[in-house]
């Protein structure tokens, strides 16, 4: 049974959550939120300033050293009862997150159950944090490492997984005893703030997290990296705004985990099994409407099998229908905004002047909301200026190649390094690739590779650090050493 939009959305908070209060933000007018797929305001919310900003670090640092003596086990059923709670109430959160978002509403339950298992994760991690104990290789002392909470973290969590983008960052900020202040992007911070209430739900005590929404981003950040009280920032969304916040973190040394941007690669061999390769290209391209860091964004396909593939592709893009994504019959809702729907024209009307063709799609949407259709372009060439940029929309480009050799330089012409696709049935050429295509994760014959137990993250320009897995939790400890005397001597 569908949900009453209207009694969900009077569930979701409106204010910014400072040291265990809801208040009312200082900037200048509330922050109008919308759904994508009707230009329609979903609710007002508080918009914050600086000083609302400074005022959420103040009770992150007030908070720190109380929450890092709190046991790891009190942690750790936190996180728990919370997963239990998002668990019970994930309809609600399925329909928020569609609603603000505008993906289809089968693949925001998939958000939810993947969001939500951050919290289980690092709940059991929260009790895993170890050191050792030995004597000195001299045998004159004993070593002593320990591994204790970073310190006041800022979280900075982008618009388009708005649930799980803010799990993994605040479920093992929780689990190492670290506080956090966390400011969700501006287009879709319905669900963190539900997720925050619910959070106080489960116990949590005040200061630890923090939240705060705001319309002046740079702002408002700018002030909070430079406070000498904040120890860590950690940051998803576009590599351009990555390295202004690097710069920015520099001067008071930081530690720094940066998720950003992505130009994935999906190299298809004429050994593979191209009906698990369209699968995985629905997968790893549609996922979110292309709108995630993962998504697919250039077709490498070998020559022989090119056409016979973007065919097959075209007619599973071509067979999805375009719809408000709470409505049980869609299969690909709307792009974010109109820039971001007048991006996709751009792109599609520059490869078209570069010589490529449209398979299927190419346009807008018809009626209200911003509804770009599902696109597949052939004959694409390989310096073509879309195979430069990150999509982020339901655009799919295919250049075709000859040699494997000439597939991994393809795909690893680009500033980024951070998740690549790859169908083969050789099982030795899939070795090679997994060693020579140069991103900070694979999947081999399969389009998703997301998951709350794997070390999420890129190289090169694509970012640092890792979220989840055992290494996430690591992001937010830091290690201390001490040396002692040999207790026999």
């Amino acid at each position: 049974m569908a949900l009453n939009e209207t009694d969900l959305l009077a569930k979701v908070p409106t204010g910014l959550y400072i040291g265990g209060k809801w208040v009312q933000g200082h900037g200048e007018k509330p922050i109008s939120v919308e759904d994508p797929a009707t230009g329609k305001i979903l609710l007002e919310i508080a918009n914050a300033d600086a000083s609302d900003g400074l005022a959420a670090l103040s009770a992150a640092h007030e908070t720190q050293a109380t929450w890092a003596k709190v046991p790891p086990r009190e942690r750790a059923e936190l996180l728990r009862r919370t997963f239990e709670l998002v668990r019970e109430r994930s309809e609600e959160f399925a329909t928020l997150i569609s609603l603000e978002m505008g993906k289809p509403i089968a693949e925001a339950r998939g958000e939810v159950t993947y969001g939500n298992e951050f919290l289980r994760w690092f709940s059991e991690e929260a009790v895993r944090i170890t050191g050792r104990y030995g004597t000195s290789p001299e045998g004159t002392g004993r070593m002593l490492v320990a591994q204790r909470p970073v310190g006041p973290a800022f979280a900075i969590t982008p618009w388009n997984f708005p649930l799980a983008m803010a799990t993994r960052k605040i479920g093992p900020a929780i689990a190492a005893g670290c506080t956090m202040v966390v400011k969700p992007a501006e287009l879709t911070p319905l669900t963190t703030l539900l997720f925050v209430k619910t959070l106080e739900e489960a116990g949590l005590p005040a200061g630890v997290i923090n939240v705060i929404t705001t319309s002046s981003s740079a702002k408002v950040s700018a002030p909070i990296i430079a406070d000498p009280r904040l120890r860590k920032i950690t940051f998803t969304g576009s590599t351009q705004v990555g390295r202004k916040l690097l710069e920015q973190s520099a001067q008071q040394v930081l530690r720094t985990s940066m998720e950003l941007g992505g130009n994935a690669p999906f190299v298809v061999f004429e050994d593979a099994d191209l009906d698990a390769a369209v699968t995985g290209a629905m997968l790893a391209k549609m996922r979110n409407i292309g709108q995630a860091c993962t998504a697919a964004n250039r077709f490498i396909v070998q020559e022989s099998v090119a056409e016979e593939f973007g065919n097959r592709l075209a007619e599973k893009m071509g067979a999805l229908k375009l719809g408000r994504g709470v409505d049980a019959e869609t299969t690909c809702g709307p792009v974010i905004n109109e820039s971001a729907r007048e991006n996709m024209q751009r792109l599609v009307d520059t490869t078209v002047q570069e010589g490529g063709s449209i398979v299927v799609g190419g346009e807008s949407g018809e009626g209200a909301g911003y509804f770009f259709k599902p696109t597949v372009l052939v004959g694409v060439k390989p310096d073509a200026a879309i195979l430069r940029e990150e999509i982020f929309g339901p655009i799919a480009p295919i250049v075709s190649f000859r040699t494997e050799d000439e597939a991994v330089a393809l795909a690893n012409d680009t500033e980024y390094g951070l998740v690549s696709y790859a169908f083969t049935q050789d099982l030795k050429r899939g070795l090679r690739l997994i060693e020579s295509l140069d991103t900070g994760m694979t999947g081999l014959n399969t389009g998703l590779v997301s998951n709350a137990a794997a070390p999420f993250g890129g190289v090169k320009q694509s970012g640092l650090g890792r979220e989840g897995g055992f290494e996430g939790i690591n992001e937010y400890l830091e290690t201390k050493y001490v040396m002692t005397p040999d207790p026999f001597a």
